[in-house]
């Protein structure tokens, strides 16, 4: 069993949890993730690791109510236990000391990102962040991700803080500034990575994006994570779950996306659980 050690509430229905899984922290790395199960008869669901603490032996989760099992796990309190906590999954971000790199994170996209940007920070990038929300409410981690970068912008959809408009905005202005960037990360809302990724490539400016939205059963079994990756199929869970941008199909990526809408709604009539 595996103990919430920690709880917060970020918005309206995104929570922060702090699970004490120490196997699992003392092998997490940057841009993996778990697999949970509430309970016996609970689905296992994969998210992506936001942090870790190898020292107190805890794995930190960002997630929204979006379905039955998110709608449930924000239900549970401190000292409450999840009955499965597999992981580290997936392959770990490519880390290495590039130059000038931008990380953009839009929504909850933002947790996963911020390990990533402080191991990009720790190994000498010169960091630029930019973090994307529909509206002020719904940024995250803002402090702890301008702790590791160089430079830090912030959008949203109404204005209502930083910059009004879209992360690829930002990221247009600083490419005609001529910023020498060398490699992009984009995590976030799908249709955002298809645009940066649009953006990038016409550039020729390299850009990793992950594709942990599609996944499912999250050890490659299932195969409802397949994705179209410069025209050949991989598995997001055991492939990824980053990929090259430039080379994902964002549109069947998109269409696939939706297609369990219907189950999930269900299950959630089942449950008594409200979409």
């Amino acid at each position: 069993m595996y103990p919430i050690m920690e709880k917060k509430k970020l918005s309206e229905n995104v929570k922060l949890m702090k699970i004490e899984a120490p196997q699992v922290a003392k092998k997490a790395k940057a841009g993996q993730f778990i697999i949970l199960r509430i309970d016996e008869k609970g689905e296992r669901i994969p998210l992506t690791i936001t942090d870790f603490d190898r020292d107190k032996g805890t794995v930190t989760i960002i997630f929204m109510e979006v379905g039955k099992t998110t709608k449930q796990l924000g239900t549970l309190a401190i000292g409450d236990k999840l009955l499965n906590f597999v992981g580290p999954l997936g392959l770990p971000s490519d880390i290495e000391n590039y130059g000038t790199v931008v990380c953009i994170g839009g929504g909850v996209g933002t947790a996963p990102l911020y390990p990533i940007i402080r191991e990009l920070k720790k190994v000498g990038n010169h960091v630029i962040s930019i973090l994307g929300a529909r509206n002020k409410s719904l940024l995250m981690l803002e402090e702890e991700i301008k702790e590791y970068s160089d430079e830090f912008f912030i959008t949203t959809d109404d204005g209502s803080k930083g910059h009004k408009g879209f992360v690829s905005d930002v990221l247009q202005k600083l490419i005609d500034d001529g910023k020498d960037i060398k490699i992009v990360w984009a995590i976030g809302p799908v249709i955002m990575m298809k645009v940066v990724a649009n953006l990038t490539k016409k550039y020729d400016l390299k850009t990793i994006v992950s594709l942990n939205p599609i996944m499912v059963d999250g050890t490659g079994m299932c195969g409802g994570c397949r994705v179209t990756v410069d025209g050949k199929i991989k598995f997001a869970c055991v492939h990824g779950p980053e990929f090259d941008g430039h080379k994902v199909d964002f549109d069947n990526l998109m269409l696939r996306n939706r297609r369990f809408m219907k189950e999930e709604e269900h299950a959630c009539k089942i449950a008594g659980v409200k979409i």
